[in-house]
Parts: C-alpha cells; sequence; structure tokens
C-alpha cells in the first residue's frame, strides 16, 4: 500500500489573527474549526466543520462482477476490487442495480452523470444543473471557489450550469496549485479587482436597461424577464464575492508544487496527483464542492501485465484476456480511490477528519462499458456522516433511481432540497448519522 499522504501544515502565525479578525467582523472563513485555533483562543463555541462533496467520475465504468459484492447487506465479502479497502469498509457504501431513470446513449449518458437529466442516443433534452453546481450556488459563498472542476485530460466535465452549459475542466495539477496557493502579484490583483468592478457595473446596465423594459412586457414576458434579473443579481453576487477575495491572503502549504505527469497514459499516476490537489483544497477550505472528471485514456497505462490500450480492454467483448488486462487497471483505480479516502481520514478537524463530513462519490454513465449500457452503473459512495459498511443491493433489471442518493447527498451536505431531477425520495438504507 502506498505512503499516506503527508499531513497539511499551515502558517498559523500569519493566518490565525488575520481569520479571527474576519471572523469578528462577520466574514466566515476557513480556519475557526481548526483544532490549533480552538486551543489558541480557547473557542468551545467554534462553528462546526462544513460538509462538502466531492464528485469522481470515470468515463469507461467498472466491470461489475469485480465490483459488486454477491451479497447484500452488512456481511458481504469483499469483492476483487474492494479487498484492497479492507480497513476502509465502514467508510464507505457500494451500491448496485441503481441508474438514472430516462438515460441512455452510451458514452453520450457522460453529460447527464452529475444532472440525471434524461437524453438518448439519438437526441438529448436539454440539460439541468449539476449537483456539485447546485451546492455551489447555494452553499459555496463561503470559500475562494465555490467549486472546483477538475479532469485528467482535457476540458471535458459532467458539470452543468443551469442553463445547462457544461463547466470546463481544469487538468493540470500544478496550474490548480498556482490559483489554489501561489500569492498573486499586486498588478495581478488590481486586474482582478478591475474586472470584478467592470462586471457589476456592466450588470447594472442591463438591469436599469431591462427593468425599464418591463412596463411595456406582458405577463409571460414579464415572468420570463424576472427569471432573468434573478440571474443577473446572483451573478452580481458571485462578482462582488469574487473582489472581495483578490486581497485576502491565500492558504500556505508546505508541499512544493507539483510538476504534471508528462506521459499521457499514466491514468493512474495522473488520478493519485490531481487527488492530492483535490485533498489540499478540502483541507485548506479553499473550496467545499470538486467535480474530478477521470474520463478514460485510449493508451496503455503503465501497469505490469497490461500491454492494450485502456479504452480498447473496457470493449472487451468478454474476451478473457482483455478482461484479465482491464481488472488490473481498475483495480489500481479503486486503490487510487482508496488512499485518496484515507488523506481525507488523516486530515484532522477537532471532531473528526475531513473525510467525515465530505461526501466523496465515484461513479461512472455506464454500467457495462463494452455493450455501452448505461444501467447498473458504478456507485461508491463515502464519508459525509452516513452509515456506511453496507451493500445497497437494488433490482437489475429495474434500476433503483441514482437520484435519490444525490436527494440523499444535497440534503446531507446542507441543501434541504425536495427533489432532484428524477428522484422519488431519498436512497433508502442511506442514512445519516451525524
Amino acid at each position: 500500500m502506498p505512503p499516506l499522504p503527508t499531513p497539511i501544515r499551515f502558517d498559523f502565525q500569519r493566518a490565525l489573527p488575520r481569520r479571527t479578525l474576519l471572523k469578528g467582523s462577520g466574514v466566515a472563513l476557513a480556519v475557526p474549526w481548526l483544532s490549533a485555533m480552538q486551543a489558541a483562543f480557547g473557542d468551545t463555541s467554534a462553528p462546526k466543520p462544513p460538509r462538502r462533496f466531492v464528485a469522481m467520475t470515470l468515463g469507461l465504468g467498472l466491470v461489475s462482477e469485480n465490483l459488486n459484492p454477491a451479497t447484500a447487506g452488512r456481511d458481504y465479502k469483499p469483492s476483487r476490487y474492494l479487498e484492497a479497502l479492507g480497513d476502509l469498509r465502514g467508510h464507505f457504501t457500494v451500491v448496485s442495480g441503481a441508474s438514472h431513470p430516462n438515460v441512455s446513449g452510451g458514452h453520450r449518458a457522460e453529460a447527464s452523470l452529475l444532472t440525471a437529466a434524461p437524453m438518448t442516443a439519438s437526441a438529448q433534452s436539454r440539460n439541468t444543473v449539476s449537483i456539485d453546481q447546485l451546492l455551489a450556488k447555494h452553499l459555496g459563498g463561503q470559500t475562494r471557489f465555490p467549486s472546483l472542476v477538475l479532469g485528467l485530460a482535457g476540458s471535458n466535465s459532467p458539470s452543468y450550469t443551469e442553463q445547462g452549459s457544461m463547466i470546463p475542466a481544469e487538468d493540470s495539477p500544478a496550474r490548480l496549485f498556482t490559483r489554489l496557493f501561489v500569492a498573486d502579484s499586486e498588478s495581478d490583483r488590481k486586474r482582478q479587482s478591475e474586472r470584478a468592478r467592470q462586471g457589476q457595473s456592466i450588470m447594472d446596465l442591463v438591469a436599469d436597461d431591462t427593468q425599464a423594459l418591463e412596463r411595456e412586457l406582458g405577463v409571460g414576458d414579464r415572468n420570463r424577464l424576472d427569471a432573468y434579473l434573478t440571474s443577473v443579481r446572483e451573478l452580481e453576487k458571485r462578482l462582488v464575492a469574487s473582489e472581495s477575495w483578490v486581497n485576502k491572503p491565500k492558504p500556505k502549504v508546505d508541499i512544493t508544487k507539483p510538476v504534471d505527469i508528462g506521459n499521457p497514459n499514466d491514468f493512474v499516476g495522473r488520478q493519485r496527483l490531481m487527488s492530492d490537489m483535490v485533498r489540499l483544497a478540502l483541507a485548506t477550505d479553499s473550496t467545499r464542492f470538486i467535480t474530478f472528471h477521470l474520463g478514460g485514456s485510449g493508451g496503455v497505462v503503465p501497469i505490469e501485465g497490461v500491454d492494450e490500450g485502456y479504452h480498447s480492454l473496457s470493449h472487451h467483448g468478454r474476451d478473457e484476456e482483455k478482461l484479465a488486462q482491464l481488472a488490473l487497471v481498475e483495480t489500481e483505480i479503486v486503490k487510487a480511490w482508496g488512499d485518496f479516502l484515507r488523506g481525507l481520514m488523516a486530515s484532522d478537524e477537532g471532531e473528526g477528519s475531513v473525510l467525515d463530513r465530505t461526501s466523496v462519490l465515484l461513479t461512472s454513465n455506464l454500467g457495462n462499458a463494452s455493450s455501452h449500457d448505461n444501467r447498473n452503473m458504478p456507485v461508491l459512495l463515502a464519508g459525509g456522516g452516513f452509515e456506511h459498511g453496507s451493500h445497497l443491493a437494488f433490482d437489475q433489471q429495474k434500476n433503483h433511481p441514482l437520484p435519490n442518493l444525490f436527494l440523499s447527498v444535497l440534503r446531507q451536505t446542507g441543501l434541504e432540497a425536495d427533489a432532484f431531477a428524477t428522484s422519488a425520495g431519498t436512497m433508502p438504507g442511506l442514512e445519516p448519522t451525524t
């Protein structure tokens, strides 16, 4: 097993007084719930650590017989992929027999992975907001980045705005590290402030113009205009928040800037490196909502015993040799996910670990990549204050709505939603403990 990530250390001499002053003036920042602050100031009424959500998504699925245990419940025998997660068993739940209702289309269904918007191979209805962006909209205002959208290769992502537009992913751990932890120059800060002020001015003009127009419109158009003005006001709030962060110092960590992995086929190595950046972003409260789209590499993953491209292996057609090599690749992917969980467990927040209050989802739009089947999606959910340790096995023919799990996560993270997409309630068997 690879060594656990190095614990994160902060420059408390600088951060604690500044964060305390800001907290006293009504600005909620990251450090109040760290044990070091409580010890320094004797604060026994500090706010609880925040709830968070991380979605790690695969483009090529996971072979179900290697992932899902043969039996349901708490006494299941670990599957091949879960054997390496034995020490984490009480911290995650396996879900089988779940998928998004009215979603098909094979690889195209990647667009619906976190939105659950209905789609088929030939047509897609207008996409909707993804779960991470819904959380960011309502709960993301207390961090420098309301959300982070990350990937392994290219800008493709499963994160979508309320208007159904995809948010491009950042695929460079080095660039992400710079955004998170490298202080901007004075000229950069001035440019950022000016961009924010210009944006506010433009939004003010748009609001004035549209309000003047409203008097000339009918009821239906006024309703549509009101919806537009609401979006304008939300954008104004985000611009103001953006400007307010410009002159606030970024967190300091005792970890050097990473070097991006040059081999585009080193799927697992790049997964691990970006996962380290995700862990840092959460532990420093730079953001609370992250999507990390792993996608799927076409080349040969540098793992002993693998000599065929990952994408080709995923379309195995039940060929035994391809399945054997694919199992080697997918075992390492799940192992890397487990090490990410261990890293979150190693980050203490006083009342528990970062994992205790972070829901971490691993899933894919493909339940069977070989046949491009979107049913029976692979689903592992860890942390977040849920009661874990079980295999929730639903009907393989009549799948349980996966949006029910999304609704469970939304509520557990602090957003009291009535529904999400095609949900029919929360997911039975996935019960909160805190």
